[in-house]
């Protein structure tokens, strides 16, 4: 990062120096040597440490993880809901009439709420906010739907490039 009179600069934007009113093009910090940026005052500092901005509000610095904690809870109770929405009106039905839904509807639906359930305790069991985004960001959070490898079916084989070995 490009630092001029204590401001970042971008390496791609025109800018004014103040003390002497001369105006550089867009593309000057890119085609200057750091002897000519060196000479008018610029100077090069490493860019700030990348952080994750759902957890922290600069490097090092975390949000308040109760808060957290609340927010991520919400946000996974709201994607169960969201899964379990299309099956809701097989529900209604058997309440209403009593037209059963299928086993594997239920079976599907029990996994959902089974899955949120594992979800919401390890949430829950994080005492700092760094254990929280690593969690969060694990894939045991975001599988909710694992996807099982296709059975062969009369010896036809399945590849995982979408082909078989019977050629189709």
């Amino acid at each position: 990062m490009f630092i001029f009179n204590g401001h970042p600069l971008s390496p791609d934007s025109a800018f004014t120096d103040p003390a002497t009113g001369v105006q550089y093009p867009a593309n000057w910090l890119r085609l200057a040597s750091s002897e000519e940026r060196a000479a008018i005052g610029i100077t090069e500092e490493p860019d700030p440490a990348p952080y994750d901005q759902r957890f922290y509000w600069g490097p090092e610095l975390p949000k308040d993880h109760t808060q957290l904690v609340e927010q991520w809870v919400a946000q996974t109770r709201s994607t169960a809901n969201t899964l379990l929405a299309p099956t809701d009106w097989q529900v209604i039905r058997e309440a209403d009439n009593g037209k059963l839904m299928g086993a594997g509807v239920k079976a599907e639906r029990e996994r959902i709420r089974t899955a949120a359930g594992g979800k919401i305790a390890s949430i829950n069991a994080t005492t700092t906010t760094a254990e929280l985004a690593a969690y969060i960001t694990s894939n045991a959070y975001s599988d909710w739907n694992p996807i099982p490898e296709p059975a062969p079916t009369d010896g036809v084989e399945f590849f995982s490039n979408g082909s078989t070995s019977a050629g189709f």
